[in-house]
């Protein structure tokens, strides 16, 4: 199989000739490790691909690590010259302008091999929002001003739809990940209510458009988000990041939505990752991949990207454990 059939055919609930894997690494974890990564797993062949504008610098280390997902960035948009009101705690009662960023033009042509494709989107219209007005004045403006929290979410909507549009039929995708932090560790951070019904409508009408386009829909949310993973189910996305076992049990997430959402994380980055010993890592790396990957619907990785306070022998070990299963 190739990376993008293993990749498909989990994703399809079946059982790949391997469990497909997917390891990013944050900011920091990049400027601290990068170099080593590339030095250790990039091979003659993909360095000369890197050379020859083939593939980026970035996914070549994450080809050469074994990740069956390769994400590239996308054009998308941003708040322009946010005025000081929408810091204040009070609704400011008008909407920010925007900026569009970034060019349509071939920015997936650089991935050039059997991995799956994905556009990393990341945030969606929570995690905008908040973004305009810091996320405790937006929680209050759910509850106490919800005509102006509406206003920002649909403008947000609007906005998300015309670049999603633009994305969805350029050649050589295959999924877009969207996202927005709608937990913490302990609870959703709105009640369900009101993400049903402030929320979940624009998530729909962003689905939509990927899954017409014949592409995938991955999710990102840290967080506990249990109380909505049966509106998840029901809306039918396809995968579902970080998945965090600090906060939720990863078993009985795969024992109850296992037939139809894949699982992408689920090994500790605040706990084992970056304090246990290699063989810690390896051990529950196995375990996790062999009981989330039964009839496929799993992504072996760790349930944030690896940051740097994640030994560096560590990282090598879920790497190398990830290519076991």
């Amino acid at each position: 199989m190739t990376r993008y059939e293993r990749v498909k055919t989990a994703m399809a609930h079946k059982t790949p000739d391997r469990t497909p894997s997917c390891i990013h690494l944050a900011g920091d974890g990049q400027q601290a490790y990068f170099g080593r990564l590339y030095e250790r797993y990039v091979t003659g062949e993909l360095r000369d691909k890197q050379r020859a504008g083939l593939i980026s610098y970035a996914n070549a280390i994450y080809y050469g690590m074994g990740n069956h997902v390769l994400p590239v960035g996308c054009p998308w948009w941003g708040w322009k010259d946010l005025p000081p009101e929408y810091g204040y705690e009070e609704a400011p009662g008008f909407l920010p302008k925007t900026v569009g960023y970034g060019s349509y033009e071939g920015f997936a042509n650089e991935v050039k091999t059997d991995a799956y494709v994905l556009v990393t989107i990341w945030g969606s219209h929570f995690e905008k929002a908040n973004f305009a007005r810091g996320i405790e004045n937006f929680l209050a403006d759910l509850a106490a001003d919800p005509e102006f929290a509406q206003d920002l979410l649909d403008l947000i909507i609007r906005k998300n739809l015309v670049m999603l549009e633009n994305i969805v039929n350029i050649p050589g995708i295959d999924g877009i990940l969207l996202g927005s932090d709608w937990g913490s560790q302990r609870d959703l951070l709105m009640s369900p209510a009101t993400w049903r019904s402030m929320i979940r409508p624009g998530e729909e009408k962003e689905y939509k458009i990927i899954r017409d386009a014949g592409l995938d829909v991955w999710i990102h949310s840290c967080g506990d988000i249990r109380k909505i993973m049966p509106d998840l189910y029901e809306m039918g996305i396809d995968a579902l990041n970080p998945v965090q076992p600090e906060c939720m049990d990863i078993h009985e997430l795969k024992d109850r939505y296992g037939d139809r959402i894949t699982f992408w994380g689920g090994i500790s980055t605040q706990r084992t990752l970056p304090y246990g010993t290699p063989e810690e890592v390896r051990r529950e790396a196995l375990d996790i991949a062999r009981y989330m990957g039964r009839d496929g619907g799993y992504i072996t990785a760790p349930s944030q990207e690896i940051q740097a306070d994640v030994p560096f022998e560590n990282l090598c070990a879920l790497i190398e454990a990830a290519a076991e299963v």
